[in-house]
């Protein structure tokens, strides 16, 4: 009598048996510790994270543009003499401020006298001294400058837009200028006008702003970056860019844990839009996740972190945890009335918690396979009355 082949049924206790391991929530239980990055206050501090709660917004959508920083028209001026001589004095200071009426070069006169005559030359407006081009002792002449005076107070910023997109300008178009100079900085204003003649060798069109410059930190030839702002809209979900890290379609941010400080889980998002400040996300977000933003570079690359899960877990709820997260029970102790309930987290295997219709199916499928093995191996063991008769 042959055995029966017991291949099916084995296969079918394997199945039960594993099916408790392949649980949706435990695989993305899995897949969120693998991509979350532990540290402790030191690491926190050393990475200056800094995190911002995603919330509904409103977005702008902006054309970018490159341009510089210019001297607005009117407010230049170049001081000479209208008579011939010699500079005695030259008071003025490269890339000083000046008032108008104030006196910047003396000069003597060719005209005989004894002494000479001499004129002072003053400032004919406020602003900053450029272009010094005297010294004492050098000849004057009626057709050369001698220096020139810029007021800053207002400068004129000038971009070169694509002549293709010239459908989404028009001016008092809300735009907002940066500068490399200045990073962190911006400056608001509007499209004073466009360009009346596109440049044909570099097909752009000309948009000129005045840009209000207190403080003079912007100078004439700095480069200069534009964002000018075509709609705005409501995003259902917006962070900071800094926050988005990698590119195409891989994207992501970091979001602190809610449980677990200074654990940071890596979220994959999908990003509709970005302008110069925000990222509109459409999917991976929810409201009030904390996402990092100032440090997120740096902990795309701190890997797992500089401490385990089980320091995190243990400092975080103030007891023992096992090596993969999973509430360490001591003995006895575990039953106790006023032990700890660890209410609002479950990290997964603490032992407490009810056993799952699978877990139960599983275990009783292994003990069917344990019994059917066994079976077998009496029934064909020679002396125990299951030798194998041949046919």
């Amino acid at each position: 009598m042959k055995p029966r082949n017991l291949r099916p049924l084995f296969t079918v206790c394997l199945l039960l048996a594993g099916a408790d391991q392949l649980r949706p929530a435990d695989a993305a239980k899995a897949a969120r510790l693998a991509n979350t990055v532990f540290l402790d206050e030191t690491g926190v501090r050393n990475l200056r994270l800094q995190t911002v709660e995603a919330e509904e917004q409103t977005f702008e959508e902006t054309l970018f543009a490159l341009g510089r920083i210019e001297v607005l028209p009117g407010k230049r001026a170049a001081l000479s003499s209208r008579i011939p001589g010699r500079a005695l004095k030259v008071l003025a200071r490269p890339d000083h401020a000046v008032r108008a009426g104030e006196p910047l070069v003396v000069i003597e006169s060719r005209q005989p006298g004894e002494p000479p005559p001499q004129v002072t030359l003053v400032a004919p407006m406020d602003g900053l001294v450029v272009d010094l081009a005297i010294a004492p002792g050098d000849p004057v002449s009626p057709d050369k400058a001698l220096l020139g005076i810029v007021d800053l107070s207002t400068v004129y910023a000038l971009a070169r837009v694509p002549e293709h997109l010239a459908d989404r300008l028009r001016p008092g178009q809300p735009v907002r200028i940066t500068s490399p100079g200045w990073p962190g900085e911006s400056w608001e204003t509007q499209v004073e006008h466009l360009g009346a003649v596109a440049d044909p060798v570099s097909g752009t069109l000309e948009v000129a702003c005045h840009v209000n410059n207190e403080g003079t930190w912007l100078r004439p030839g700095m480069r200069a970056e534009f964002h000018l702002i075509i709609k705005t809209r409501i995003a259902d979900m917006a962070v900071p860019r800094a926050a988005v890290q990698g590119e195409g379609a891989d994207r992501f941010v970091f979001v602190a844990d809610e449980t677990v400080p200074n654990a940071f889980v890596r979220v994959p998002v999908v990003v509709n839009a970005v302008n110069d400040r925000f990222a509109d996300i459409t999917q991976g977000l929810l409201p009030g996740d904390r996402v990092v933003t100032t440090g997120a570079y740096s902990l795309a690359f701190a890997g797992k972190g500089s401490v385990s899960l089980k320091e995190a877990l243990d400092a975080a709820h103030g007891h023992e945890h096992n090596e993969d997260g999973s509430e360490k029970v001591a003995g006895p102790k575990s039953a106790a009335p006023d032990d700890h309930e660890h209410e609002g987290h479950d990290h997964g295997g603490s032992g407490k918690n009810p056993m799952s219709p699978l877990t139960l199916l599983s275990l009783i499928a292994n003990g069917v396979l344990l019994a059917v093995l066994l079976i077998t191996v009496f029934r064909r063991r020679p002396g125990n009355g299951g030798v194998d008769r041949a046919q």
